[in-house]
């Protein structure tokens, strides 16, 4: 079918052949089933699909099994015989091995090429999220990211977040005023976290070069959509930071993406593994935003399908919107599995062949129960499916294989280079430094005498002039100060009120100690 792809078709006792429509590819979809009955394998096949008709693809490799799509399968052993022979019997006739056009993506820039964001572009929401904060910490993150912006400040990386978040808690009287109330508490709180997050290898994710989404919907010199695999095995030691990460990149395809209405075929195909980890314990304002992201980014031309073991871990607003539907086995040995089957069973338009709820439990590893839009987007009736076979490599690929892919890779070498322009903790770190020259200049000025003892003046006199020259200069000097600080705190912006604050601590022994435990050992460990 030229406006569709091939999913699967039935021997004796299943359905007629399934096709996904390319045109409506971009209403969303669902992988599901229980731990091996073939969900990778279902998304290896679509992803084949997609890029052979010149859908770009992303996807996470969460087993590394995934990076096969960028080698041929083998035409020999027990696996091949068991592919050409699920070929004959749904009638496969175009079953070939084929490589796809892969790039190899990696937080860590291990398995392929480093994929960052700035601090910036998370927002104060993600970040929330991600470092699980209360409501009270979620309320200063903003207040930080609030000051950034005014103070024109770059948050790029960790290191900027941190310098800023000390920033924010020198200056916290002033801002108190003007954004409520900050708690030294809340910023110690983000501040851990901020610690977990770097000891879990999350400070990578945060620096530029940042991902150029363009990169992303490349194609080869054939017009075959390049997979994007994110190397995901060991990012999934840290499950909120691979969660956020996900939900970052698809809220930012929804806002830079243009409309386009509904397109003849996807302009990139998003595929969510491992989907549970998204809504586990997420508040209400992150799934709404999931909700809004998924009903809207279809008109941005992106088809997001989520992979998971049960329907049922996704929220029925957004089940509700994924058109089309891939349902491997569940299996039911309680009775909350046997309800989750039925809900299951629920979702899918009724076959009076067959009862679908049994079918769900029944089908085996590579099969399915299936429903595709058809035309005008009306769901199809369920229908129970032989999974085509993949023509790609099934499973891990050699390292020296992938490495030679990345060499060759098209964005080879745009990314390997870290780079550190000036951002907050630069502009910071500068503050700080002349607030604490301004502050020894003021502490050397009052120690000075007023003017040169005599010596050939008698002792008492020296003492007498001195002293009665101290008050009056004193007494002058703080009017004058006292005048020049009324007029000028009405204009000074929080930087400046930040540095003033800074050089009265820099004033005493104290005020410099917390000022070194605090800036200087941030500092000093860059």
């Amino acid at each position: 079918m030229e406006d569709g792809i091939f999913i699967g078709g039935g021997g004796e006792g299943y359905g007629t052949a399934q096709h996904l429509l390319l045109k409506y590819a971009n209403r969303h979809g669902l992988i599901a089933g229980a731990t091996g009955t073939g969900k990778t394998v279902t998304l290896q096949i679509l992803a084949e699909s997609f890029s052979a008709r010149g859908v770009p693809v992303f996807l996470s490799d969460v087993k590394g099994d995934l990076a096969g799509l960028a080698q041929a399968g083998s035409a020999a052993g027990k696996l091949h015989e068991a592919f050409t022979s699920r070929a004959q019997t749904i009638g496969f006739t175009d079953f070939a091995y084929a490589a796809c056009p892969v790039t190899f993506w990696d937080l860590y820039g291990q398995k392929g090429h480093p994929v960052r964001t700035t601090v910036t572009e998370m927002g104060p929401l993600l970040l929330s999220r991600l470092l699980e904060l209360t409501e009270a910490q979620e309320g200063v993150l903003n207040i930080a990211f609030r000051v950034a912006d005014e103070e024109g400040m770059a948050l790029l990386d960790l290191k900027d977040l941190q310098a800023l978040l000390t920033f924010v808690g020198a200056a916290r009287a002033d801002l108190g005023l003007r954004y409520g109330n900050i708690a030294p508490a809340s910023i110690g709180a983000i501040q851990r976290r901020l610690l977990v997050l770097e000891g879990q290898g999350g400070d990578r994710l945060f620096g530029e070069p940042a991902l150029d989404l363009a990169d992303l919907f490349l194609t080869d010199e054939t017009g075959a959509g390049r997979i994007n695999i994110l190397a995901a095995d060991k990012l999934m030691a840290s499950p909120r930071l691979y969660a956020t990460f996900l939900l970052w990149l698809l809220s930012e395809l929804f806002e830079e993406l243009p409309e386009v209405g509904d397109p003849d075929k996807p302009k990139l195909v998003f595929f969510f593994d491992e989907a549970h980890l998204l809504f586990d314990d997420a508040p209400k304002a992150l799934v709404d935003k999931v909700e809004q992201v998924a009903r809207l980014i279809r008109s941005k031309g992106v088809g997001v399908y989520f992979v998971t073991q049960n329907p049922a871990d996704v929220p029925e607003d957004i089940l509700g919107q994924l058109g089309n539907r891939v349902q491997h086995a569940l299996r039911a040995y309680t009775a909350k599995d046997r309800q989750e089957l039925k809900q299951a069973a629920q979702n899918y338009r009724d076959n009076p062949r067959f009862d679908i709820e049994d079918a769900i439990r029944e089908v085996g590893t590579g099969e399915a129960v299936t429903s595709m839009l058809e035309r005008k987007g009306v769901p199809g009736v369920a229908e129970r499916t032989l999974i085509r076979p993949p023509s790609s490599h099934l499973g891990p690929i050699a390292d020296a294989t992938r490495a030679a892919l990345i060499g060759m890779s098209p964005v080879a070498g745009k990314y390997d280079t870290l780079v550190d322009r000036e951002s907050a903790f630069e502009i910071l770190q500068a503050r700080a430094a002349k607030a604490a020259e301004e502050a020894a200049r003021t502490e050397a000025a009052e120690r000075q005498p007023d003017r040169p003892v005599d010596p050939d003046e008698p002792r008492e006199f020296n003492t007498a002039r001195r002293y009665s020259g101290s008050r009056v200069g004193t007494s002058t000097a703080s009017k004058t100060t006292s005048r020049s600080r009324s007029s000028s705190s009405r204009s000074d912006s929080v930087g400046e009120a930040f540095a003033k604050s800074f050089a009265r601590q820099l004033g005493t022994q104290s005020g410099r100690a917390i000022v070194r435990g605090v800036l200087g050992g941030l500092f000093r460990s860059r």
